[in-house]
């Protein structure tokens, strides 16, 4: 499945489109409430998985969060793409580009849902963290990464 960086006007409607319907409609966000400042950072990493017909399977991003770490937000799979890869295909993504910037670790606050899955793949839970629209606990997760071999 393709993973590419949001370019066209087409390609940045999907991705966005995936992150309210998956991260904020079911809690009555607000459309717009998927942006933050940080999208629009030179040195955020934009990540969108399309399926076949280019719909949006997946999104994530990272950020800066301080000189040697990254943050992941926005992890989002669409509903029929959940449990088939796409959320580890974008979070190893992150994880090469996080290490081309020299970053050595990653940190992002998992849904209480998402924790198995981060676990899987190598995070280590540090602590509880906030809860979202007042029922959507997250917990805060770590990884150290590994340095880019020669």
């Amino acid at each position: 499945m393709p993973l590419l960086t949001p370019q066209t006007p087409a390609e940045w409607a999907a991705y966005y489109r995936l992150r309210y319907e998956v991260l904020r409609q079911p809690w009555q966000q607000p459309e717009g409430s998927e942006r933050v400042p940080e999208d629009n950072l030179p040195t955020t990493v934009h990540a969108l998985s399309l399926d076949e017909s280019g719909h949006a399977a997946g999104v994530a991003m990272l950020q800066a969060a301080g000189p040697e770490t990254g943050q992941v937000r926005f992890m989002a799979v669409a509903p029929a793409w959940q449990g088939k890869g796409v959320g580890r295909q974008l979070l190893l993504h992150l994880e090469a580009a996080a290490r081309q910037r020299g970053y050595s670790r990653l940190m992002l606050h998992a849904r209480e849902a998402a924790v198995p899955f981060y676990t899987r793949l190598g995070y280590m839970m540090q602590a509880p963290s906030h809860t979202l629209f007042g029922s959507v606990t997250h917990f805060l997760m770590h990884k150290d990464l590994e340095p880019l071999t020669a």
